[in-house]
Formats: C-alpha cells, structure tokens, sequence
C-alpha cells in the first residue's frame, strides 16, 4: 500500500508515519530498519547523535537500492544537526558527514536538533550564533540542494517564531515531543499558522520511561494504559498504541515511533484500515492528563533552553 502523506511547504512529501532510530543501537538499528521497509514504512528518522545513520545507509544501499527493491527516491530520510555544532559555518560539513553514512547524496529532511548550542566538547554553551544566524547556515544547504527541506526540533514557540520572522526560507517542519498527555495544541496552531507540518516523537508517551509521574492514587499515568484508549481500544479490536497513532494521524501530525521489535514495528504501522469519529478525536482532545517527558537537563540555565518556563 502507499502511504498517506503530509505536502511540506517546500513542495516534497513526507509519510505520515515513519521509523524513530532514538536509542537504536547498531545492529539492533539495522534490523528495525529492515522490519520498517519490510512492512511498508517509507519514512526513517535518524540523527547524528544518535550513531546509527551509517547503519540506516547500509542496509538501504546494500540491500534495497542495489538489489533493486526499493529506488532513493522512494524512502524519505530525516537526519538532524547536533547541538556541538549549532554554527552556521559548520552546517554544510555536518550534513556532508551525515550523508556520507547515509550513503546518499542528499537528505530529505535536515532539522537543527536542539535550539541550545555548546562547543565541540559540550562542556559549556556557546552563543556565537543566534538561532537567526545559525538558520542561515540552513537555508544555504537547502539552496543547494543537499537537503529538500529544512525545520527545527525541540525549539519553543518563541523560537519558531524569531526564525520566521528572519528567514528567507521558511521553516519547512517542526519535531517535537508530542503524544495524547502532551498534545503540543498550541504549537501545533502556531505550525498550522505558518503552513509548518509538524512530527511527532514519542508518539505512544515513551511507554519503557520510569518516570513517569503518579497520580493521588500511585497509578502511573501511561498513555498506553488510559481509559479513553483502553475503551476505543477494544471498539475497534485496535491496539492502544494504535489508538495513540491514530489519533495524532487524525489531526494531521506525522509520528515516528521507535521500536526494534518487529511485531511492534509492523503493530505501528497498521492504522490505515480505521479512522476515529471527531467526537473520539475530541474526547481525546479533552484528556486532562499533561506532562512533557523529555526536559533534557544539559539545556538548564542556557540562554536558549525552551522549556526553562516549564521546569520546576
């Protein structure tokens, strides 16, 4: 089957659910890869920093693009610039690195990883760029054709804002945590505002976290175990994690679950042959459950941390 897409402003299109390398160690990173493909993913996310964007090149390369599976064209790869390197004359030479383990002469998607910056050590921030100087280095890998769009992740709404407001080449997509108790409602209207798509990582909550906070009662509240999802769960003979999927698909959000199981990974992808009501979908909406996962403690007292409103 094809898969539904998202058109990003810059004019390409992007699958509406795709595979999130976060934490997948090499070998293991190859053969979630494997599964992806196997079971009709398009969409692969990578990173960096993550250290599995040479395995990703080489089990596409080797594999699918030589034995005649699969053409480059037909498989949307996002990789992301580190915080170490948030200069705008060092974008170029990382993204050539990356693409040199991707085995490919161009990305699809490339997105500045984190809005805080540190030297090459990450022992002490560096604010040498702005957020404004450092997009222009994005811009210039877009225009030459190195990558096919360009967008931010982990960056607060004041800071999507300040880049718009300055760029030449508008931001093509936002990354950011999101999933059914941390539903992003604003930022998504500001993305919606600006023609920005908007993916979700940790689409399911991050279900193998444990810290998850606990309720009055000492219930850990998992997005996976909610009573809403648990109810249209067994409605549609859908798995939980299927529900989460889809509902986020149903607001028009691309989401990039991680596993490296391959029932999981073919589990995630079976969430075409259902749609939600809009009365589910608003229900949904109206979970009072809210928690953002994934603070990154590094960032704390940095001039550019994005959630310093939100710590506690």
């Amino acid at each position: 089957m094809s898969v539904p897409a998202i058109r990003l402003s810059s004019g390409i299109k992007m699958p509406i659910i795709g595979l999130g390398m976060w934490l997948s160690k090499p070998g293991e990173a190859s053969e979630s890869v494997r599964y992806a493909l196997n079971n009709g993913y398009r969409l692969i996310d990578t990173a960096a920093c993550y250290f599995n964007e040479q395995d990703l090149g080489k089990v596409l390369d080797e594999e699918y693009i030589k034995r005649g599976k699969l053409k480059r064209e037909d498989v949307f790869i996002t990789t992301k610039l580190w915080c170490t390197h948030n200069r705008a004359k060092e974008v170029e030479g990382q993204l050539c690195q990356s693409l040199e383990k991707l085995r490919t002469n161009y990305a699809d998607l490339y997105l500045i990883h984190m809005p805080t910056s540190f030297d090459h050590e990450m022992k002490k921030p560096d604010t040498s760029d702005s957020l404004e100087k450092l997009w222009t280095g994005m811009e210039s890998v877009f225009k030459k054709g190195l990558t096919k769009a360009i967008g931010v992740s982990n960056f607060s709404i004041n800071q999507i804002e300040r880049v718009q407001k300055s760029a030449s080449t508008k931001i093509h997509n936002v990354q950011v945590e999101c999933h059914l108790y941390f539903p992003q409602f604003e930022l998504h209207e500001v993305c919606k505002k600006h023609g920005i798509s908007l993916t979700a990582y940790a689409p399911l909550g991050s279900p193998g976290r444990v810290d998850w906070e606990k309720d009055a009662m000492g219930r850990s509240k998992t997005v996976l175990e909610d009573e809403i999802v648990k109810k249209l769960s067994k409605k549609y003979g859908k798995t939980p994690a299927q529900i989460c999927l889809r509902y986020l698909i149903e607001r028009g959000i691309s989401v990039i679950p991680k596993s490296v199981k391959e029932h999981r990974v073919k589990e995630n992808f079976d969430v075409f042959d259902f749609k939600l009501t809009e009365s589910e979908v608003e229900e949904l909406k109206n979970v009072k459950n809210c928690q953002r996962l994934f603070f990154f403690d590094y960032m704390i007292n940095h001039p550019e941390d994005p959630f310093k409103h939100e710590r506690r």
